[in-house]
This record gives structure tokens, sequence and C-alpha cells, in this order.
């Protein structure tokens, strides 16, 4: 897709193509009604500026559209809708050794019983090993800080997924 055919999408069109990058309709919905853009730089601004503007309920919702990390059974059957955007950012986790992926997998159980969410990270080009260590460092935080997190790497996340999907155009 590139950004003529973007601005040209049907509101389902449009639609589909952002829930692929974010699944908090808030944050989908204005990105479709901001079109049409005059660059890729304005649709990464208006990503940003929408992702401002959202409330926890709607970081909740968006942190929802992920699979756990490690739980590459739960990236296939649960998150198909963002399968097509998702599909290579946990390939570091699937060559991991299961030693630690158990780490992770328990981490991971630890931190959405703590926080009430999952563990959510910016996980491309990160190996499981990686993953596991900063879902270690960031367990002693308080649910304040991690909603601050989350939602950091959650914009990095879509960001890149808005990059692809450009670029596949």
């Amino acid at each position: 897709m590139n950004l003529e055919q973007l601005n040209s999408f049907s509101v389902e069109q449009a639609t589909h193509t952002f829930m692929q990058c974010c699944t908090s309709s808030t944050w989908v919905n204005s990105m479709v009604k901001a079109r049409p853009f005059v660059d890729e730089r304005a649709i990464a601004n208006q990503a940003d500026l929408a992702w401002q503007e959202l409330t926890e309920p709607d970081y909740m919702e968006a942190f929802e559209g992920h699979p756990k990390i490690g739980d590459v059974s739960s990236l296939r059957a649960k998150y198909a809708n963002t399968k097509e955007l998702a599909g290579n950012e946990q390939g570091l986790v699937k060559e991991a050794n299961e030693d630690v992926l158990q780490v992770l997998s328990q981490g991971n159980a630890d931190y959405e019983e703590k926080f009430g969410f999952i563990f959510i990270v910016c996980a491309t080009g990160k190996s499981a090993k990686q993953m596991s260590d900063l879902l270690q460092a960031r367990l002693p935080n308080n649910k304040a800080q991690e909603l601050i997190n989350a939602a950091e790497e959650q914009r990095k996340i879509f960001q890149l997924r808005i990059d692809k999907a450009l670029a596949e155009g």
C-alpha cells in the first residue's frame, strides 16, 4: 500500500489497515478520520497525536490486541486481526531455547497478575533473553509507571507497523 492508496481507501479498508497497526478503536477512528495525509511524516505525527489523546481503557484495548510474549499459539489463534503486520515481531522469541521461554512465560504471568495487562514490548530485533531481562527489570515498577512504559512500547510498535504497511506498496 502507498500513501495515495491509503488516502483513497474506503472507511472499511482504512479501518482494517489501521487496526493492523493498533487495536484501539478510538485510535483507529482518529486515524481514519484524519485522512488524507500529505506525506508519511503526517501519518506518523497524527498517529502519535491520536495516541496521546487516549485514556487508560483505550490503552488497555490496544494491549489486548497483542499476544503474550513467548506464547506463539496465542499469536496464531487469538490475535489473527494483527497477524498481517505482526507476523515477524516475535521471530527471535520463536528461536529461543525452552528454558528461556519458560522464564519469559512465567515472567509474563507474574507481570499480568501484578498489572492487569500483558507485558508490552517492541520485540523487533530483541532476543527472548533480552525481552526476559526487560520484563524482569520492569516487574518492580508500579502500575502507573508500567502503563506509561507499555503505552510507549505500543507507540513504537504501531509506528513500525505503519512504516511496514506503507513499505509494502
